[in-house]
């Protein structure tokens, strides 16, 4: 196992700026997910790591040694891709075997390690048979024993679950994340599906235009998003976000509700010089009903627009004036479209947002 450091490292293709001063570290043992949508250089931090790109400036380091000008042959990585990328002229077995012979081990110890590579991860009745032979999970399992059976110090994997159906992508990111803390061993997991970062990472980092964004648990990502960006990205559906007029009694105004906040809060937001803020927060704390309810927090008035049944729940969209919210509620709520309902969201559920940094402002 090793630690894995990286010191404002950028990554320039030309004029393009793929990777912007990252700086984090990944600890002995750890499982981390880069998370951000396409084209926004989650790859590319990855492949630095790996060795396959080197950093136009800044410092990889693992443990305390700076890896950053050693080839990928040399930094005992195992890497995984989206794509498998086995030898269709080579058995399951010769494929899993491959590194060991290139390190030159001997067929005692290949013949040893394949076996118990492949037993651990259910393949061991596919070794006679050819890539072209196996389904998908199959071939992403054998993908995932050539990279583990050189015993590497860190497995990377990048998005090596898209090609997969969606039940056995569930039930090999399982098998994966038992498979990591089995070994103990250090591991970096690339993926644009924010509910496969949130269901395996012990640390999520989110980037967006080569900018890491947020670093932190899945909780944290989740429950306490840094920005705009971060709150709109990571969930299903992502947080509402309406913008408000901060006024002097402690009420922000929306145009058809407002938010009650905290004394202080308002004093503070409107000493820092703004008059408007963003509002975010999440479909699943909104409340519904009939008439308002006085309470601290959020209220507005709205016009059921379409109802999407979800089977254990139900997706409901609102409009409000210029705004659109999304409301998840559990079944058996008796509402249909058209109907005039009031949206309620407690005060310790809401984010405030800088209206053009959308940086987070307060809790």
């Amino acid at each position: 196992m090793v630690s894995i450091t990286l010191d404002n490292v950028t990554k320039r293709f030309g004029k393009v700026i793929a990777v912007n001063e990252a700086s984090f570290k990944v600890n002995d043992g750890e499982f981390w997910v880069l998370l951000g949508p396409s084209g926004s250089g989650k790859t590319t931090l990855l492949y630095l790591i790996s060795g396959i790109y080197k950093p136009t400036s800044g410092r990889i380091y693992f443990d305390d040694v700076d890896v950053t000008d050693m080839p990928p042959s040399e930094r005992n990585v195992g890497l995984v891709f989206q794509n498998y990328a086995l030898y269709p002229h080579m058995t399951v077995y010769e494929n899993i075997a491959f590194p060991l012979r290139i390190q030159k081990r001997p067929q005692n110890e290949i013949e040893k390690k394949v076996r118990e590579i492949a037993k651990m991860l259910h393949i061991e009745n596919l070794l006679d048979r050819y890539p072209a032979q196996l389904s998908g999970g199959q071939q992403q399992r054998v993908a995932l024993a050539r990279a583990l059976v050189k015993e590497p110090s860190v497995l990377l994997l990048d998005e090596p679950l898209s090609n997969l159906d969606a039940l056995l992508r569930l039930y090999i990111r399982a098998e994966l994340k038992r498979l990591q803390k089995d070994l103990g061993i250090t591991a970096i997991y690339v993926t644009h599906d924010q509910m496969e970062a949130m269901a395996i990472a012990d640390r999520i980092v989110v980037i967006s235009h080569g900018k890491v964004q947020q670093i932190g648990s899945p909780e944290e990502i989740y429950n306490f998003p840094r920005n705009v960006f971060v709150a709109t990205f990571v969930g299903t559906p992502p947080s509402n976000v309406i913008r408000g007029e901060l006024t002097s009694d402690g009420i922000i105004s929306l145009k058809s509700g407002y938010l009650r906040v905290e004394p202080e809060a308002s004093k503070s937001l409107r000493g820092s010089g703004l008059s408007e803020v963003l509002i975010a927060f999440r479909p699943e704390h909104i409340k519904l009903s009939r008439e308002p309810i006085e309470a601290p927090g959020l209220i507005l008035q709205g016009t059921v627009y379409a109802i999407e049944p979800l089977g254990r729940e139900t997706l409901v969209t609102i409009v409000s004036g210029e705004d659109v919210i999304k409301c998840v509620l559990s079944n058996g709520e008796s509402i249909k479209v058209g109907d005039e309902l009031f949206v309620h969201v407690e005060r310790e559920k809401i984010r405030l947002y800088h209206p053009e940094t959308e940086e987070l402002i307060a809790y």
